[in-house]
């Protein structure tokens, strides 16, 4: 396996990290754990430094982001409730108690005055932030909410769910435009690609299911290969997703042509709890069950921008050779 690591430093926790989200526009990761603390780093190859560190959540905290602009960290936790912190200060600005009726386990920045979260019941929700008040509330799926994803005009929320379907919210309407058949499979991930026209969902079998844009019923197009759930996965280019699995690998995939492109990084045995790019999509960090979070370098991977720089899948091979190949890496 050829060597992405960066030379930054891994940053070990005392306890399983659950999210990640890096700063806009600096050298800097936000963690939530699962002991309720959220950390703020800054991270370099110099040394990595502890920034802040944060305990106002009751339970395990499963969702950061940072504002687009970068002043505030919106989190929300296992609690019900969500929080804002001051980036300047480190003070607590807003918070919304009891927010959902059950545990939260996502949420989604969707604009300066907008966020999404997604709870263990299949409660989706839409929130004004300049008045932490609800102004949108769905109860389309039966399962936790696993991810979120936009369009680039953030005009359509996607919310995944383990009840095996994938939801469609309309941003600017606020409600629900659209439900796909049930997949048979735990949605657990999801990313869009090939400028808007493409999502990619990762099951809990390890097939990313691909569903074509405005073609909501039913998927198009499957990838198998990993050999056990794809728990995460973001967009690197519009060609290339990286996704982390339950084998504790994380990988870069070409999607149409549909191929695996490389081995990004590992942590062991150990399951890939989630993965974020960083602003400029360099460098792709992880955390997993082993308390760490490790950077990877993915300029490589980046810069595969036509079918020619992505390798090709030798056609004799069948697709369960394909599947065992990354059990022997």
């Amino acid at each position: 396996m050829a060597d992405f690591a960066l030379g930054i430093a891994d940053i070990e926790f005392p306890s399983q990290v659950f999210d990640l989200s890096f700063h806009p526009n600096r050298n800097v990761i936000a963690s939530g754990q699962i002991n309720g603390e959220v950390n703020v780093h800054s991270f370099g190859k110099d040394g990595n430094t502890l920034l802040m560190e944060l305990k106002h959540h009751k339970k395990a905290c499963r969702a950061v982001q940072f504002s687009t602009d970068g002043l505030y960290l919106t989190t929300a936790s296992k609690d019900k409730t969500i929080q804002a912190v001051d980036m300047n200060t480190g003070s607590i600005c807003r918070v919304v108690r009891k927010a959902h009726e059950s545990p939260i386990n996502c949420l989604k920045i969707l604009n300066q005055y907008l966020l999404a979260t997604g709870d263990d019941n299949g409660g989706v929700k839409f929130w004004d932030t300049r008045t932490s008040s609800s102004v949108g509330e769905f109860s389309e799926n039966e399962d936790y909410i696993s991810g979120m994803e936009c369009d680039k005009d953030n005009r359509t929320l996607l919310a995944a769910s383990g009840d095996g379907t994938l939801s469609v919210y309309n941003i600017r309407r606020k409600r629900f435009e659209a439900r796909s058949e049930n997949q048979e499979n735990e949605l657990l991930s999801l990313a869009v690609v090939k400028n808007g026209s493409k999502v990619i969902c990762g099951t809990s079998d390890g097939v990313l299911h691909i569903f074509t844009w405005d073609q909501w019923s039913d998927i198009n197009d499957r990838l198998p290969g990993h050999p056990m759930s794809v728990d995460a996965c973001v967009t690197l280019t519009e060609d290339i997703i990286c996704t982390g699995s339950m084998d504790g690998i994380i990988r870069a995939v070409s999607i149409l042509p549909n191929r695996f492109v490389g081995v990004v990084g590992e942590h062991g045995e150990f399951p890939i709890e989630q993965i974020s790019l960083s602003p400029d999509k360099n460098i792709l960090a992880s955390c997993s069950h082993d308390q760490k979070i490790k950077f990877w370098d993915v300029k490589h991977f980046k810069e595969m921008t036509s079918s020619e720089d992505i390798p090709k899948t030798t056609k004799s091979k069948k697709s369960s050779e394909t599947e065992n190949f990354f059990e022997d890496l």
